[in-house]
């Protein structure tokens, strides 16, 4: 009988083909998550179309029913966990949290992508363009929310409406409220309209530096509150405490 070997030569064998084998199926697990290459999903979309959220993912549950699903999952938790009585103040709390959170309005466009805007709208006033066309021509840069007001607004001022029922669309976006007010006053002319979007370009940068500032401003405050907290106790054990240990000292002494 030939004797067995060695527990350490059998593992020596086996151990590099234990290390192939992690490694590919650590490369395959790899290959399975990283996503495809750009121009591949391009085609795939070119050829078949794009792909329906509804039937990969099925019917999605209404944002209404989030704030309500959550508070009902917190009190539950809560109540197992401390009693009922915390249960429905937390509930209560993650409701209207959630209720905040769900129905909030889109974010406003960017400042100074608006400003850009109105400042390429200007020029293009100046260079002698009509203005449909100038209007047409900035409103594919413009912020999501102001691009389809403007495209309305430059349809119907091509198709000869009057200047009040044509920037009607504008005046209802409040990003580009203070643009229709002032074509409206200027009506046709595009130099007084260049004006207006140039003054109005120059506020929003007056105003997004004035913001900024005072953000600034605010997180210098935010970041020197837990500094001071911080340095608080040195202070009283350093400058604070001896002086009163001090007095006391002094005062017992006297008594």
């Amino acid at each position: 009988m030939r004797g067995r070997g060695h527990p350490s030569t059998a593992w020596s064998a086996v151990a590099p083909m234990t290390g192939y084998a992690v490694s590919t199926f650590l490369l395959s697990l790899a290959l399975l998550v990283l996503p495809g290459p750009i121009s591949a999903r391009v085609r795939l979309v070119m050829v078949f179309g794009p792909p329906e959220a509804a039937s990969r993912h099925g019917p999605r549950l209404p944002a209404e029913w989030l704030p309500a699903l959550a508070g009902i999952s917190s009190a539950v938790l809560v109540g197992v966990l401390f009693g009922w009585l915390p249960a429905l103040v937390m509930s209560a709390v993650v409701f209207v949290w959630c209720r905040r959170a769900t129905h909030r309005g889109p974010p406003p466009p960017d400042p100074l992508r608006l400003a850009a805007t109105w400042d390429l709208l200007a020029a293009c006033l100046r260079a002698g363009l009509p203005v449909p066309t100038a209007i047409r021509a900035v409103a594919s840069d413009a912020p999501p929310g102001c691009a389809d007001v403007l495209r309305r607004t430059a349809e119907l001022l091509a198709l000869g409406s009057d200047p009040v029922r044509a920037w009607a669309p504008a005046l209802a976006e409040p990003a580009t409220e203070a643009l229709a007010r002032g074509a409206r006053r200027s009506a046709r002319s595009g130099t007084a309209l260049a004006e207006v979007a140039d003054g109005l370009a120059q506020r929003i940068r007056a105003a997004a530096a004035d913001t900024a500032e005072a953000r600034a401003q605010r997180s210098a405050v935010l970041i020197a509150g837990p500094l001071g907290l911080c340095f608080l106790p040195a202070f009283l054990c350093l400058g604070v405490v001896p002086v009163v240990v001090g007095l006391a000292g002094r005062l017992l002494i006297t008594w």
